[in-house]
């Protein structure tokens, strides 16, 4: 196992403890599935991931087929309930969403491993297929899922790859939270989206808030300009880091269901102007 394996492993474990019990005594978001809106059907779903189970939600609505389907890689101090009125969200409008916990957090078993959380994300990939076939998959990563979306996307027949409230590289990510020097010395120099991307095969949207102020936005323009022609970067206005999933709202995630469902994108790409979006300067 490589040295910095386990810092890694004992760092994001500490962190993602430390944020989830910070969630449950303030309950910004739910810390369990809700019952579902009229019209919405969830699944409680369960897969192999290596040696480990992942627990994971599926989340469409109940009577109609959905137009488009996305896996969803969530950030470092989230689970999969407090995704759930996202999910809602894109299922009520017309997309389907598979959120899913890495090993070591949550239900899902395992212990938190950098590694690992990149295969599980292509387990998970390969569970959205088969629930959904034969409909297109997506893959979108939030904040440090990000990282994990950009490093398997050559390893997943992806429809496109949406990255969220995105860092640059894990280091870089590091950085920009203040982490102190002594600890950053133990970061692994891993997820560097920034260098992955130019080879990336499929359509890429950046969406980011306009007051991310973990992730600068020179961070998202950076990414979406290291695409080959292929990305589009969507800035809301006055969207904090975590808001998108505290407090989901179609001025966000109508920018991610516009670019995954093929009607929608096909009048946004008709219309003059294109997809809405801040350039920032």
């Amino acid at each position: 196992m490589p040295p910095y394996r386990v810092p890694y492993t004992f760092a994001l474990t500490c962190i993602s403890r430390a944020l989830e019990v910070r969630d449950l005594l303030f309950k910004p978001v739910p810390a369990r599935l809700r019952a579902p809106a009229p019209g919405v059907t969830v699944s409680r779903e369960s897969f192999p991931s290596g040696k480990n189970l992942i627990d994971a939600a599926f989340v469409r609505q109940a009577t109609t087929p959905p137009q488009a389907a996305i896996v969803l890689c969530h950030g470092i101090g989230e689970t999969v309930d407090r995704w759930f009125p996202v999910q809602q969200l894109l299922a009520l409008n017309g997309v389907a969403s598979l959120v899913f916990d890495y090993s070591g957090y949550g239900r899902s078993s395992g212990r938190v491993d950098w590694r690992q959380s990149e295969v599980d994300a292509i387990s998970a990939f390969e569970h959205m297929q088969r629930l959904i076939h034969p409909l297109p998959v997506s893959i979108l990563g939030f904040s440090l899922g990000s990282g994990i979306a950009a490093a398997v996307i050559d390893k997943v027949n992806a429809e496109h790859l949406i990255l969220c409230a995105a860092f640059t590289s894990f280091h870089d990510g590091a950085r920009a939270a203040g982490m102190p020097f002594f600890l950053f010395l133990l970061v692994p120099d891993i997820w560097r989206t920034l260098d992955s991307l130019p080879a990336c095969p499929v359509p890429v949207l950046v969406v980011h808030g306009e007051k991310d102020g973990l992730f600068p936005v020179k961070m998202a323009r950076d990414l979406a300009a290291a695409c080959p022609g292929n990305a589009n970067l969507i800035v809301v206005p006055k969207v904090y880091h975590n808001q998108p999933f505290r407090h989901p709202d179609l001025a966000y995630w109508g920018h991610v269901i516009s670019w995954v469902v093929p009607e929608v994108a096909a009048q946004a790409a008709s219309a003059a102007p294109q997809v809405p979006a801040i350039h920032l300067k």
